[in-house]
Order: C-alpha cells, then structure tokens, then sequence
C-alpha cells in the first residue's frame, strides 16, 4: 500500500506556482518563430580620395585649377552610419597648391557633417567647413558608389563648396573627387 502523505494546502500551492513559473521560463527560452540576425547597424567606415576643385566663382571672374596654379585636396575621414538612410561623416582635407616650381600646403578644412543615403550607391553628404584660411562656410557633396568590391569600394563625388569670411567675397568652387571607401 501507498503511503498517504497529508501535504498542507499552503505548501502544496506555493509547490504548484513554482513549477508554473519553471515550465513557462523553460519554454519561453526556446519559442522563437525565426532565427535572429546580427544588426549590420550602427557601421563604421574609412575613406580616403583626391579632391580637385575645377572652377571656382566669386565677385571676380572665374578662376580655374591649372590657371597659374595646381591645387588638390586629399579628403580623409571616417563614417558612422546609424542606418542605411542617416549617418555622420568627420572629415579632414590638406590641401597643396604647386604653383611654378614651388609647392605648400596652403589649407587644412575641418569638415563634419551628416550623411543621407539615397540608395542604388548615392549619398549626399551635407556639410559644415572651417578652414585655416580663415574661411567657413557650407559643402553639400553628392557621391556615387561606382565600383562596388567586397572589402573596400571605389567612389565618385562632386563637391560644391561655398564659403564666407576672412575679409573675402563669398565663393561658390565646384570640384571633382574620387576615392576608395573601407
């Protein structure tokens, strides 16, 4: 014969609740409808180009790179992409000028800004500048992924600086870069 065992009600409810409880938690562990993947999401990249500035506009007549002097700009920087749509961009750009025989740097741009994705490889960059001239201003640049590889992509940008300040007339330069992306 089987023993009877009197188990006060109080114990034996709290018993209940606790195996409840273990059952859900054991299941619960194991019920997803579908594996979960990685958030590619935020995203941080490199890059590094050569900008060339082709015409620049301002009060005066237009003045052109190879007219008297060659002036490029190696823009260096870093992307962080919050999403595929916004991101934020911190860029750097020394810029050389060899005019004769001679060459200097003759600017260094402090160049942040935010970045909009518009899908198919486009981005547009909006940015602020502040350069060692004394300049400031603003420089929307529209960018193109043109060669798409699997560690590092090729990319073609058109600038369009503007720019105020240091007792100049305001300047308008439209420029040519392309570069390689990390």
């Amino acid at each position: 014969m089987i023993p009877i065992v009197n188990i006060p009600p109080r114990i034996y409810s709290g018993a209940k609740t606790l195996l409840f409880f273990l059952l859900i938690t054991l299941l619960h562990a194991h019920t997803y409808a579908q594996e979960r993947t990685p958030s590619l999401f935020p995203r941080v990249g490199a890059y590094v180009g050569i900008l060339h500035p082709i015409v620049t506009i301002g009060s005066d007549e237009p003045h052109y790179n190879f007219d008297g002097s060659y002036v490029a700009g190696m823009p260096t920087g870093i992307n962080i992409w919050k999403s595929p749509k916004i991101g934020f961009s911190l860029e750097f750009v020394p810029t050389i000028r060899a005019t004769g025989s001679t060459s200097r740097m003759s600017n260094f741009l402090f160049h942040p800004g935010v970045l909009f994705g518009l899908g198919s490889g486009w981005t547009l960059a909006g940015r602020a500048a502040f350069e060692t001239s004394g300049r400031y201003g603003v420089t929307p640049v529209l960018n193109k992924i043109v060669i798409k590889g699997r560690s590092c992509s090729m990319f073609a940008a058109i600038p369009l600086p503007v720019r105020f300040g240091n007792d100049q007339p305001a300047t308008f330069t439209a420029g040519f870069q392309f570069g390689i992306v990390f």
